[in-house]
C-alpha cells in the first residue's frame, strides 16, 4: 500500500542510512534537515487565515429546548486551498451538556477564490440572549505537518424565548371560552352586563334572571342571558424578586410564572381582552403595553427572553404605584409573586388596599410538589420531621391565602405543571361570574 502525506514523509526519513547512530551535529543536520525543509514547505503552502471572510446566517431565535441552525460562510481569497479544522466558539449555555465539543468543531476544505459552508446546531438550555464569541481557524498545509492559526470575530446573536409550554391546554380553554360567549349550542349564562338573548326559564335558573315584561307578553317564563362582556384589561405582574429565584425542580419560579403568564395572555385575547404585562422588582424590568392580538404573543415572549431574577427584595409600594399608573381605569391586576409569609404580610398587605378598591385583583403562586411529598413521608425519625415541617409550610401558605381572600384577592396556588391551566380557570370562572 502506497503511503502519502505525513506517513510517506515519516516512513522516508525512517530509511535514511545512517548507520550506527553518533551523537554529532553532522548526524542531527542529515537526519532533520530534510524535515525541517518538508516542514517549511508545508508551513509556506498553508493557506494564510489572517485575510478569511467569515459572514453568518440562520436562526435569530429559538424556543428553549429547541434547535437553532448558525450558518458560517468562509471566503478564502488566497491563491492556495484552505484545509482546516474550525471551532465556531458559544457559551456554554447553548449546549446540551457534553455535546459542545463534537458540535463546535468542523473540517473543511475551501479551494482559492471559493467559499464554504459550515453549520452549527446549538441546543439553548437557559433563556436570554446567547452570542458568538469567536472563530478559531488553524490551517493545514498539504502534508499536515504544520498549521497557521487565527482567531476571527463573527457576531451573531440567538434569543432564547420561553418554552411556552402550557400552550397543550389552550384548546380546551379555548373551548370553554365559546361556550361563555355563546359560540356553541350550551350558553353558559353569567352575571355580565351585556344582554344576549331571552329563553325559557327552566328549573335551577337563578331567578332574578327572569325578564318579568317579557313574561307578560307571552305564555311562558322567561330569562335573560348574558354574554361575557368583552374588551376588558388584564394587567400581568411578574414579581422578579428574590423569591422568583427559588428553584422548583429543575426551573426557578419566575419560569413557571411566565408559563402562566403566557397561556393567561393567549386566553384573553381570544376573549377580546386587552393584555399588558409588567415585570418589576425594585424598577421595571419589562413594560408591554398597547399590542394588538396579533402582535401580543410575540412581545411578550420577546420581552420574557431576557428577564431572570434579581436577588433583591420586592418594592411593593412602588410595583403596586407603578402598577396603578399602568392600569389607571379597571383592570383585572394578576399578581405571579410568592405566598411566603414574610413577603406578603411586610410587603403587600399593608398597600393592597390600593389595588382591590379600585380594580379586581387575582394572585397567583407556584407551590412546590416537594412540599407535598414531604407531608406524605413516613416510616423513621427523618421522615417523621419531614413530614412535620412540611405541614407547617403548607399550613403558613393557607393562611397567607385566607388573608388575601378576606381582602377580596382571588388566590391560585399550584404546582409549576398546574400552575397554568388553573390560572385560565380561574380568569374563565371570573368572567363567568361577570367580575370583569
Amino acid at each position: 500500500m502506497a503511503l502519502t502525506g505525513r506517513a510517506a514523509l515519516l516512513a522516508a526519513l525512517g530509511s535514511l542510512p545512517v548507520g550506527i547512530w553518533e551523537p554529532s551535529w553532522t548526524g542531527i543536520l542529515a537526519v532533520n534537515a530534510p524535515l525541517a525543509v518538508a516542514c517549511a514547505c508545508d508551513f509556506a503552502l498553508a493557506a494564510p487565515v489572517r485575510h478569511l471572510g467569515l459572514t453568518r446566517s440562520g436562526d435569530t431565535s429559538v424556543r428553549l429546548g429547541d434547535t437553532a441552525d448558525v450558518t458560517l460562510t468562509i471566503t478564502n481569497p488566497s491563491r492556495r486551498p484552505l484545509r482546516a479544522r474550525l471551532r465556531d466558539a458559544w457559551p456554554p449555555s447553548a449546549w446540551q451538556p457534553g455535546t459542545q465539543t463534537t458540535a463546535s468543531r468542523h473540517h473543511l476544505t475551501v479551494p482559492p477564490g471559493e467559499r464554504r459552508r459550515v453549520t452549527t446546531r446549538l441546543r439553548p438550555t437557559r433563556r436570554g440572549d446567547r452570542q458568538a464569541d469567536r472563530v478559531t481557524i488553524r490551517s493545514y498545509g498539504p502534508l499536515g505537518l504544520f498549521a497557521r492559526q487565527g482567531t476571527h470575530k463573527a457576531p451573531w446573536t440567538v434569543r432564547v424565548l420561553p418554552p411556552f409550554t402550557s400552550r397543550k391546554h389552550l384548546p380546551s380553554k379555548l373551548a370553554r371560552l365559546r361556550e361563555l360567549d355563546g359560540r356553541t349550542s350550551v350558553l353558559t349564562r353569567g352575571q355580565g352586563t351585556e344582554f344576549d338573548s331571552l329563553r325559557e326559564y327552566v328549573p335551577g335558573d337563578d331567578t332574578r334572571s327572569i325578564d318579568w315584561r317579557a313574561t307578560a307578553r307571552q305564555s311562558a317564563v322567561a330569562v335573560r342571558t348574558w354574554r361575557p362582556e368583552r374588551d376588558r384589561h388584564i394587567l400581568l405582574v411578574l414579581d422578579t424578586g428574590r423569591t422568583s429565584a427559588g428553584r422548583v425542580g429543575d426551573a426557578p419560579r419566575l419560569d413557571a410564572s411566565m408559563d402562566a403568564a403566557l397561556l393567561l395572555a393567549a386566553l384573553a385575547s381570544r376573549a377580546g381582552d386587552r393584555v399588558d404585562l409588567l415585570a418589576y422588582d425594585r424598577k421595571v424590568r419589562a413594560l408591554v403595553q398597547g399590542r394588538t392580538a396579533g402582535d401580543l404573543l410575540p412581545s411578550l415572549v420577546n420581552a420574557m427572553a431576557t428577564l431572570e431574577p434579581e436577588l433583591v427584595e420586592t418594592d411593593a409600594r412602588g410595583l403596586t404605584a407603578t402598577a396603578l399608573r399602568t392600569s389607571p381605569r379597571r383592570s383585572l391586576i394578576v399578581l405571579l409573586t410568592t405566598l411566603d409569609p414574610a413577603p406578603i404580610e411586610e410587603g403587600l398587605l399593608p398597600v393592597l388596599s390600593q389595588l382591590t378598591q379600585r380594580h379586581t385583583v387575582l394572585l397567583a403562586s407556584v407551590a412546590d410538589p416537594h412540599i407535598t411529598e414531604m407531608a406524605k413521608a413516613r416510616g423513621n425519625v427523618d421522615a417523621v420531621y419531614e413530614a412535620a415541617a412540611a405541614a407547617q409550610a403548607q399550613s403558613e401558605r393557607h393562611r397567607t391565602a385566607e388573608q388575601l381572600r378576606r381582602h377580596g384577592v382571588t388566590v391560585v396556588d399550584a404546582t409549576p405543571d398546574d400552575l397554568a391551566p388553573a390560572l385560565a380557570d380561574a380568569y374563565l370562572a371570573l368572567k363567568t361570574a361577570g367580575r370583569l
